[in-house]
């Protein structure tokens, strides 16, 4: 039988480390910027960090014009109105300060600025012909990975659905900047909720069909920086050395999930994210040992090693017993971070299980799964998780 050729790709350039954000004159310098648009959320504009990377870009005498109007689950809207200014000023780079929301708002921008039409024009996989412009992507959060990811997650308001847009190759920052200073005035809430998304990209894109011997050691390590991190990082944003490793955890997990693709809990958060307006770490956390538990079957020599990387004591167990241990150690893990254990605790209501369930199946995260997952499935692990 045929082996299937696997690839990886990462062509973003990470600067890392406390105080990494002193690079980012040189880096602007060697992009060759005129004129930057700066995009940010009303909450990042109001720290610190906002004004650190303001007075920088002030002093470096560049011309920028700022755009804060991005919400959670950003809407094609709002791309609209970030691209209008976009033209209008005649931008030549993009620079994202922010989390998930803001960075793919960026992606998205940087895809109309090079192809035109309307950003829905480009959802699935490698649609846009022309590489986005330049973006560098300062994240604030700990979680999506988007800086190095290649896809962004738009909200078509008007169908009420997510768009998933990706491009393997084009669809990522050209530069990011992975200090963790700028993780300190994260909410608890927040920095948990991030950091469960990381996990649960880690975890999937290691189980993933498509994974491969690169990825699978660019997961394993993050699952291990998460496990080792997560719990002294929530509980003191301000621990530095803490949020470093996290950061690197979420950019090596993007790395991976861009390169192998997610899952259920993906597929399963998803949804629950466009129906319910959850926050989509959250809903992956919730999903996390729903989906976890339902895949352990197809993959039981990964999951053992999954429980070693979080730090289980596996010696001596069979492969089974070791790989159960996994699934204890995700609930004790997220019990650890204050993530709610049912979808009702988080707003799902059981009328829509059904609808949800057919959309997954009909969104073919079977080629990624590992688990072949029908329609009845899907339902049985929502009714499970709520």
């Amino acid at each position: 039988m045929d082996s299937k050729v696997l690839t990886y790709c990462c062509p973003t350039q990470i600067h890392l480390g406390i105080h990494a954000l002193r690079t980012l004159p040189e880096i602007i310098t060697r992009l060759g910027a005129k004129r930057l648009l700066f995009l940010t959320d009303n909450g990042v504009a109001s720290t610190e960090i906002f004004k650190l990377v303001k007075n920088i870009l002030e002093e470096q005498h560049l011309p920028f014009d700022l755009f804060t109007d991005i919400e959670p689950d950003p809407s094609h809207t709002t791309v609209e109105k970030a691209h209008q200014i976009y033209e209008k000023n005649k931008a030549t780079h993009l620079l994202t300060l922010g989390g998930g929301s803001t960075i793919d708002v960026g992606k998205a921008v940087g895809i109309l600025a090079a192809n035109g039409g309307r950003i829905q024009d480009y959802e699935g996989i490698d649609r846009f012909p022309n590489p986005p412009v330049p973006l560098l992507a300062i994240p604030t959060t700990a979680g999506t990975g988007s800086e190095v990811s290649g896809s962004c997650v738009i909200t078509d308001t008007d169908r009420s659905l997510k768009l998933s847009i990706r491009g393997s190759t084009l669809n990522r920052a050209k530069v990011a900047i992975l200090d963790p200073l700028t993780l300190s005035s994260l909410p608890h809430h927040v920095a948990a909720h991030a950091a469960m998304d990381a996990f649960v990209h880690a975890l999937e894109s290691y189980v993933s069909l498509n994974a491969n011997p690169i990825t699978d050691a660019m997961n394993l390590y993050a699952i291990g920086l998460i496990s080792q991190n997560v719990r002294p990082f929530v509980a003191n944003r301000s621990n530095l050395e803490a949020g470093l490793q996290m950061l690197c955890a979420a950019s090596l997990a993007g790395m991976g999930f861009s390169n192998t693709g997610a899952g259920n809990i993906h597929c399963m958060a998803r949804f629950v994210g466009a129906f319910f307006h959850v926050p989509h770490g959250l809903a992956n956390a919730v999903c996390l040992p729903y989906g976890a538990d339902f895949n352990l079957m197809a993959s039981p020599q990964k999951y053992a090693r999954l429980a070693s990387a979080m730090g289980g004591a596996v010696h001596g167990m069979t492969t089974l017993e070791a790989a159960r241990t996994a699934i204890d150690a995700i609930r004790r893990l997220n019990g650890d971070l204050g993530i709610p254990s049912r979808l009702r605790e988080i707003g799902v209501t059981e009328n829509r299980i059904s609808e949800m369930a057919r959309l997954c199946f009909e969104a073919n995260y079977n080629r990624w799964n590992p688990r072949y997952t029908t329609v009845e499935d899907f339902q049985l692990l929502f009714e499970k998780a709520f």
